[in-house]
């Protein structure tokens, strides 16, 4: 079909993986229940998260203008265990309510005869500020085609570098909130351009930020999305040479972490793999930690896949790589890294590499942890824990550690896939993801095949 997220949904019926019989349950409160049914809680059906534009499913400082809705809270070592906020904040006029303000912006943005450079530059800023802080389909969708047709055109013409970046982030959040079975082949060839001809390094950035979304969200099909993998692999091949911005690690960054979005849709990866697995093993070699850290999850994705496509068809994937070369590898890279990036870096890629490391090792997802049984836990503050059974011998197994906090809610990131997800949601919302998820169904959509846990609450002892 032509819509990916169309074709997700037929294909959603799978039956349960060797990976997701293999794990131990993880624990819940007790009595803790589904929000909506009243029945407890219960664990996706399948290893990988149901995609919306393929059966396959399922890490980065905030914009300046993120900056101050950017609540998240690293609760372990291996975890993005992040607390998000969805509060509206730094929005003017305070008199009337956002859906009045979201009106005013709206007819802003429709009238441009009567706009300056400057104040269409806020206009979309503000826009776009109450979209990622508020569910809002229903007060755009009666003028979604003048709104896109508007962003589009300050995309394409902009008066300003500031006008078209806010355009680009306005548009992201406008397919966010309102998917559709169109949008790609509107904006496919202007987001291209203004990746391409973008002077500024940020410009680059969101426009390869509003391509991810597009294809998946906005009607991309199959061979949309092969096309735009391909484009990415382009931008990290060439160090961003292409696109104008040689040796540039933000847009190489931006490319890694796009490609793999787009890439946790697409049922069948054996085309791309050869090609990008060299791509990815070069950007290993970069002086930039967050485009080492990016090419070493792509590679682990890519492995996910192949065991993934090994286990649903019965076929043997053709990726042709050693993994304990790159296991190896990797090691190096953290052995030597302590004059070529800080010290914050290098703990960091330090982190990203082990979890790695492990996934490769043990064939699971990410921040999977265990520990020598009777040792301290590194991501419990040292505490010893006992093991609850099936682990390997000599060791505790503490399962995944990696997951996403929205309120009373605790999502386990347990693949790459999903890892590559949440990345690019954490991206473009910022502190409006935990509304979004919980308000918005395409953005649950996006994380649809993450086991939940819900957290009781407590009352206080009087």
């Amino acid at each position: 079909m032509h819509d990916l997220r169309k074709k997700a949904l037929l294909e959603s019926g799978k039956t349960v993986s060797r990976k997701a019989r293999a794990r131990p349950d993880p624990p819940r409160s007790a009595g803790a229940l589904s929000p909506g049914d009243g029945s407890p809680a219960s664990s996706r059906p399948g290893s990988r998260a149901p995609s919306m534009a393929g059966s396959r499913a399922g890490s980065r400082v905030p914009s300046e203008d993120e900056a101050s809705d950017h609540e998240y809270d690293d609760a372990m070592t291996l975890s993005s265990a992040n607390s998000v906020s969805g509060e509206d904040v730094n929005e003017d006029d305070t008199n009337n309510t956002w859906p009045d303000r979201l009106q005013d912006r709206i007819t802003e943005l429709l009238d441009r005869k009567r706009s300056s450079a400057q104040g269409r530059e806020a206009t979309m800023k503000a826009y776009e500020h109450i979209l990622k802080h508020h569910y809002a389909q229903k007060y755009i969708e009666r003028n979604i085609s003048d709104i896109s047709a508007a962003l589009i055109r300050s995309i394409r013409s902009g008066s300003s570098d500031q006008e078209r970046l806010f355009a680009l982030k306005a548009l992201t959040a406008t397919i966010l909130t309102c998917p559709s079975e169109t949008i790609f082949d509107h904006v496919w060839s202007v987001l291209k351009v203004a990746t391409e001809d973008g002077e500024e390094d940020k410009i680059k950035v969101e426009a390869i930020n509003a391509i991810s979304i597009a294809v998946t969200l906005g009607g991309g099909s199959s061979s949309a999305a092969e096309e735009v993998l391909d484009f990415l692999l382009e931008i990290i091949e060439s160090d961003g040479q292409n696109v104008g911005a040689p040796d540039n690690g933000s847009v190489v960054a931006a490319a890694l972490r796009a490609w793999a979005f787009v890439a946790s849709y697409v049922d069948d990866l054996s085309v791309q793999s050869d090609q990008a697995m060299e791509a990815f093993m070069e950007q290993l070699d970069s002086t930039d930690s967050d485009v080492q850290t990016g090419a070493g999850v792509n590679i682990a994705l890519l492995f996910e896949a192949a065991r993934d496509y090994e286990e649903e068809t019965g076929e043997k994937s053709d990726l042709q790589y050693n993994q304990h070369r790159i296991m190896t590898r990797m090691a190096e890279i953290v052995r030597d890294s302590s004059k070529a990036v800080s010290k914050s870096d290098r703990k960091q890629l330090k982190t990203n590499f082990q979890s790695i490391i492990t996934s490769l090792e043990r064939g699971l997802g990410p921040g999977y942890s265990t520990a020598g049984r009777g040792a301290a836990n590194p991501h419990t503050g040292g505490s010893k824990l006992e093991s609850s059974g099936g682990g390997e011998e000599g060791f505790v197994e503490f399962g995944y550690r990696e997951k996403l906090r929205i309120h009373n809610q605790s999502l386990i990131i347990d693949t790459w896939s999903l890892h590559a997800r949440v990345e690019t949601l954490k991206t473009v919302l910022g502190g409006g993801l935990a509304t979004q998820y919980i308000e918005n169904p395409a953005v649950r959509e996006v994380l649809e095949g993450a086991d939940v846990e819900y957290m009781a609450k407590t009352t206080k002892r009087r």
